[in-house]
């Protein structure tokens, strides 16, 4: 019985260490000078690296590509594809982010599709607390150097962040 209970004590704490990253799943980023939805994400791992990928734009067709971002390219992003070349929606703007720590994840990028630019990207997760986060928040943030500007994501559903148009 000991050994029972040791090995289902394992295989519990095994499956805690592989549990989602809480920066994880849908999210709608929302315009911060605005307060309005502008897209639904997907946040998930590739390769132990956490990624964002547009599943929906609000007030856009979901067939648009960044017409600003023309003859663009970065040798880390797509294998060095034309921005302008790549739908906005089901593309993983966000990439190469590595674990800072639970909820933190750093040293990563971020294409605006609307200009086509690059930045070092941060994501911080936030959980609700009533008070300054009010939901579980998704904090996103690009960077120049030492300058940026974060952007607050609200959690969502898959269906929500599917279903902006």
């Amino acid at each position: 019985m000991k050994k029972l209970m040791a090995i289902v004590c394992a295989l519990m704490l095994g499956a805690l260490a592989f549990a989602d990253d809480p920066a994880e799943g849908f999210w709608i980023s929302v315009d911060e000078k605005s307060g309005k939805e502008t897209a639904g994400w997907q946040v998930f791992q590739d390769g132990g690296k956490l990624c964002g990928k547009i599943l929906s734009v609000a007030n856009e067709p979901q067939d648009a590509k960044p017409t600003k971002a023309k003859g663009k390219s970065y040798d880390n992003f797509m294998n060095g594809a034309d921005v302008s070349t790549l739908t906005i929606v089901g593309t993983a703007w966000i990439w190469g982010l590595q674990k800072k720590n639970e909820g933190a994840w750093k040293d990563g990028y971020v294409i605006d599709p609307n200009d086509g630019k690059r930045y070092k990207c941060e994501i911080t997760f936030h959980k609700a607390d009533g008070k300054k986060y009010p939901t579980d928040t998704l904090e996103m943030r690009g960077k120049v150097g030492p300058v940026g500007r974060s952007q607050f994501w609200k959690k969502a559903d898959e269906s929500q962040a599917t279903g902006l148009r």
